[in-house]
């Protein structure tokens, strides 16, 4: 069994991080738990995207000399390194966009566009089915969705008429999958989910919710943001249909994200953006598109954060993601047991590390979450505050927003410890009585 990082080895990756380094306000410390919502960038990273930058920079795809030649070959080597991080057949199931939002609004309007007439001509009639959408069939998100795997099936069933229903969540912050066979149905033309909650940090049951989809012929679409940075993410052994996330998540730099997709779902779907480098033929008349992945990156490429991306699965590969989510595990262990100490507090979510992932939501009664943040800020102490994009599961939970902590393999008992200390001082600040006094 993989065990945490020990000490010494957090202090070997912690100085791989440079940010990690300076102080928070008031000379803190600083204390980052904001992982789930942007994770901080190794110097493998930075120095792979300023190398490129430095000594290969061009338009890749885009000419025939010697440095558009090697932007194209540092694009596509990065390409080949995402798909063997996600276990993907061959790179071509690849595609780079800017952000998971992106990759998933790709897939949502391919199913829109698929409508038009000729957008599926040369398809197998069987597989233009699946994409075409319309009023009678349903489309299938959770409660627990972050609004970038909710509003664009909202969206698509109102520009189709299609119907959006969704999986609720129990109190404790699973899926409750009592009316599984209920709500994916025969009329279910996509189930789209996430693998882990932004919010609860609950790792759903992904061959659950696969073999049930694949029962009535649903295309499943996996948000893979929260776990392609903690858990291995392997799509073949999955058997999801297609998944997205995001670099920036994942120790990669900011403006590039990834769609993957079975090849023969791919080669069905029409495109989302148009212009250069998608086409095959133009004519003033008419077009034809390339096979994908380029089909779906039209425009000059993100490369040189592709390529930082690339450094950044190979950066979680000697990391080891067993070691990773190990550590990661442990980490929320203490931060769980310390909130269970001060009865003042409330977890929003799973409350063991039981299928589980490394971000923990909480409330202070009587005291919003705002401040609660700013209580922690004021000690060094970054976390997020809000709703965290996801409106619906605070509704359903029954909380206006939440304080929440969420880790990365950079972070330290140490720094949990901190946290809870200085959430010690929230019931002084504002005065809460509490059946126990603050440790």
């Amino acid at each position: 069994m993989a065990e945490a990082f020990s000490p010494q080895e957090s202090a070997r990756i912690r100085a791989d991080f440079p940010i990690l380094a300076r102080t928070g306000r008031g000379d803190h410390p600083l204390v980052y738990l904001d992982s789930g919502a942007t994770s901080q960038k190794p110097r493998q990273v930075v120095e792979a995207e300023r190398r490129y930058y430095e000594t290969v920079n061009a338009g890749a795809h885009r000419g025939a000399h010697l440095l558009s030649e090697e932007a194209t070959d540092a694009y596509e080597s990065a390409r080949a390194t995402v798909a063997r991080f996600v276990g993907a057949a061959e790179p071509d199931e690849i595609v780079f966009t800017k952000n998971a939002t992106e990759s998933l609004n790709l897939v949502a309007y391919a199913f829109s566009n698929a409508g038009f007439d000729g957008a599926m001509d040369g398809v197998d009639p069987a597989v233009a089915e699946r994409f075409r959408l319309g009023p009678g069939d349903e489309v299938c998100v959770t409660e627990m969705e972050h609004h970038a795997n909710l509003v664009p099936w909202q969206e698509l069933c109102r520009r189709t008429g299609a119907t959006l229903r969704w999986l609720g969540v129990t109190d404790e912050g699973r899926l409750d999958l009592s009316t599984l066979d209920e709500v994916v149905n025969e009329r279910t033309k996509v189930l789209a989910f996430t693998h882990v909650s932004n919010v609860l940090g609950t790792v759903n049951p992904v061959a659950t919710l696969v073999e049930r989809a694949r029962e009535v012929g649903a295309i499943t679409v996996l948000d893979a943001c929260q776990s392609a940075p903690h858990l291995r993410l392997d799509v073949q052994q999955l058997g999801v249909d297609l998944a997205a996330f995001s670099g920036h998540k994942m120790f990669g730099p900011t403006g590039v994200g990834v769609l993957w997709g079975r090849s023969e779902l791919l080669a069905a779907m029409p495109p989302f953006i148009t212009g250069g480098s998608m086409i095959a033929v133009v004519r003033m008349e008419q077009t034809t598109y390339a096979a994908p992945p380029a089909r779906f990156e039209a425009g000059s490429m993100n490369v040189a954060q592709a390529v930082g991306l690339a450094a950044a699965c190979d950066y979680l590969d000697e990391l080891g993601l067993e070691r990773v989510h190990a550590h990661e595990t442990a980490l929320t262990q203490r931060l769980l047991d310390g909130l269970a100490e001060r009865p003042w507090v409330r977890v929003v979510g799973p409350t063991t590390t039981q299928d589980r992932g490394a971000s923990v939501a909480f409330v202070v009664d009587g005291v919003h979450a705002h401040d609660v943040g700013q209580v922690l800020d004021d000690q060094g102490i970054e976390v997020r505050v809000g709703h965290h994009c996801a409106w619906p599961l605070h509704r359903r939970m029954r909380v206006a927003a939440t304080t929440r902590a969420s880790m990365a393999a950079y972070n330290t008992a140490d720094e949990i410890d901190a946290l809870l200390q200085a959430l010690d001082r929230v019931p002084a600040v504002f005065g809460l009585e509490t059946s126990q006094e603050a440790s």
